[in-house]
């Protein structure tokens, strides 16, 4: 009887041991899976990252595309008080401001690849401003001109478009302004590329572009003599005044012009700079009109101001269809954010102020 009992207990165990191992099996079998999902997964994931990291979007400027060869427009707009508010100025890449007769500005305003409808008002072509169309490859686009212009635009082979000649199809007035008729021409993108293919004017251009854009934004506070720049203005006559005032949430300058701000006639919105270069030329009159001459054949410093900041800078031009070339005080040429600019040329009996 004893030995039956015993017999049996024996089985028990050696079922007991065999559950165990399978078990035990079982556990290392299910691990050892596991192991390989885990590790199959991460090669998964791995696999997975680096594809999305190839896939991921290569940093673009916004406020042109670089790839294009197509040559820009360069509108003479009018700055006369009587004159405002401008239009289509949001649309430009590049603006220049230079003192005129009478202590008055004019801009030039470039457009590369867009599609503004109306543009102005358009003014009249001074020589100096050529030598900034060409820098810049442009076709020009102006209403009239002084003698010396228009000698200066034939000897240099200057392709323009000129409001003069060309009233009712490319340019048109717009006379519901209450302003004088001389205040009231515009044109559009549209109209001036069309006309500019018939005359045969070539859309190509093999020159870089004058500045160097950064798709990265630029820290100016930590470049040697850097100063905040919050509050800029550029006084160019009695008679005329160009300030801005950092807009530090949107990263932009907001643009106001003898105490009142640069708004867009059109939109009614403000106008703003990411980018401003100022500096100083000497200019004098040489006509009984008050006409200026610009001596800005050379070299002098200014200043590069962007997203609060101020540096000195150097500027250099060597020849009238030269580019200008803009440099950091250590000899490199300068890096600009990606955005807008307006290149401020004060007369040197001008000043210009910047505070935080």
């Amino acid at each position: 009887m004893s030995r039956k009992n015993s017999n049996k207990g024996n089985g028990k165990s050696k079922k007991g041991t065999t559950i165990l191992i399978i078990v035990l099996a079982i556990v290392v079998i299910i691990a050892g899976v596991l192991a390989v999902m885990k590790f199959m997964n991460k090669g998964t994931t791995e696999v997975v990252a680096e594809e999305q990291k190839e896939q991921e979007p290569v940093k673009k400027l916004q406020i042109v595309d670089e790839d294009s060869t197509s040559r820009p427009y360069a509108v003479m707009i009018n700055n006369n008080h009587e004159a405002w508010p401008q239009c289509g100025l949001q649309d430009a890449y590049l603006v220049y401001e230079i003192i005129t007769e009478g202590g008055i500005t004019r801009m030039m305003a470039l457009f590369k690849d867009a599609d503004t409808a109306k543009i102005g008002s358009i003014r009249s072509a001074r020589h100096y401003f050529l030598d900034y169309v060409q820098e810049n490859d442009a076709i020009f686009i102006h209403w009239g001109g002084s003698d010396r212009a228009y000698s200066e635009i034939s000897s240099r082979g200057i392709n323009d478009l000129d409001g003069i000649a060309l009233e009712g199809s490319v340019f048109f007035r717009d006379k519901t302004l209450k302003r004088d008729l001389e205040h009231t021409g515009f044109t559009s993108i549209e109209n001036v590329k069309e006309y500019a293919e018939n005359k045969g004017y070539t859309r190509d251009t093999k020159n870089d572009l004058l500045l160097n854009y950064s798709v990265d934004e630029i820290d100016l506070s930590t470049i040697e003599n850097a100063e905040i720049a919050n509050n800029i203005t550029i006084k160019y006559s009695d008679y005329h005044t160009t300030s801005y005032e950092y807009d530090e949430e949107n990263k932009v300058y907001l643009r106001s012009m003898s105490g009142q701000k640069n708004v867009d006639l059109v939109t009614g919105e403000q106008y703003t700079a990411k980018n401003i270069i100022t500096y100083k030329v000497k200019n004098y009159s040489f006509d009984s009109y008050g006409r200026q001459e610009l001596e800005n054949i050379g070299s002098g410093t200014g200043y590069y101001i962007t997203d609060g900041y101020a540096i000195p800078i150097t500027w250099e031009k060597q020849s009238h269809a030269g580019q200008t070339v803009y440099k950091y005080e250590n000899g490199e040429e300068i890096d600009v954010n990606d955005g807008n600019t307006f290149i401020q040329i004060c007369p040197v009996n001008g000043n210009i102020t910047i505070a935080e």
